[in-house]
Formats: structure tokens, sequence, C-alpha cells
């Protein structure tokens, strides 16, 4: 199911007032979930961009990479559990894309729970491709972590597809 043309998120820059209510989000959303300092952290951070995504007022997610020289390493696409399956993941997706892009990046990398096959499905869709595999990233589960890198130039029209 994909978002209605009618459905736009808007995007803010995650600041101290937003970290309680994401934390809910964050706490159903994964087994090794963020601590409010992370979050706190990424707000002083000069190469995070983090943004906090709303349809009208309502929280529906929150997404964020770092910028490091031309490579934008996301950090987190999360959406509210009562919102998934909407196409939420793939618009946030999308916006860390542009942004990106718009920030002089060349490439977007990430790493996903090898078990989470909805993302993986998301990224994959979206042009990232499996670049390699990190052995018990996750601290908690020991579970593996698949790399997958996004080439801006190499996306099918030229990277100004989403523009």
């Amino acid at each position: 199911m994909s978002i209605s043309p009618q459905t736009h998120l808007n995007y803010r820059p995650i600041n101290e007032e937003h970290i309680q209510e994401i934390m809910g989000i964050e706490l159903e959303a994964y087994p090794e979930p963020w601590t409010m300092g992370m979050f706190r952290d990424e707000i002083k951070n000069p190469h995070s961009h983090f943004h906090i995504a709303y349809e009208r007022e309502t929280l529906i997610g929150y997404c964020g990479f770092w910028l490091l020289v031309d490579d934008a390493h996301i950090t987190s696409i999360t959406v509210a559990r009562n919102h998934r399956g909407k196409g939420f993941g793939r618009a946030q997706l999308d916006h860390l894309i542009v942004e990106a892009k718009r920030l002089g990046a060349v490439k977007l990398s990430l790493e996903v729970r090898e078990s989470n096959a909805n993302a993986i499905k998301l990224y994959s869709s979206s042009g990232f491709v499996p670049v390699g595999r990190r052995k018990g990233y996750y601290s908690r589960t020991r579970e593996d972590a698949i790399l997958m890198d996004y080439f801006i130039e190499d996306s099918p029209s030229g990277g100004n597809e989403l523009e």
C-alpha cells in the first residue's frame, strides 16, 4: 500500500521537545532502541541531519543521516506502528535521498538487520544494493547487519527521479 496523492509529510529538524514523544515509537520499534542521550547527540552533532515526520499534526516517524564528506549514512528511518504499511517509510527514504543530494552527497549508505525483510525490500526497490555484511553487528541479538549503498549518479534517471 502506498501513500495517497493527497498525503504529504512535513519534516522538522529534531529538537529536545521531540525526544520524549519519539521515544515511545523507538521503544516499540526496535529490539535495541536508541536512548534519549543518543537522540540528544543527534541534535548536537553537526554532521547529523535528523528530521521528525508529521502528517498534519500527527507524528508519523523520524529519519536521519550523517553527512560525512559526500556519503550520507542513514542512521534511522522509523515509522510508528499504527502508520506502517502505508508508504510512510518510502516517503521518509525519498526525503533523505533528496536532502542528501541537495547537500552534495553522491552516495547513501546504511546497515539493516538481516531479519528486517520489509526494510530490505524497501531499500532494494529504491535502488540500494547490498555491498557487505557485518557479522554480529547488533550487540543484543548478535544478528548480522546487511550493508547497502545507493549511488545518486547510478540511479535510473541519473539521480533526478525525486526532483
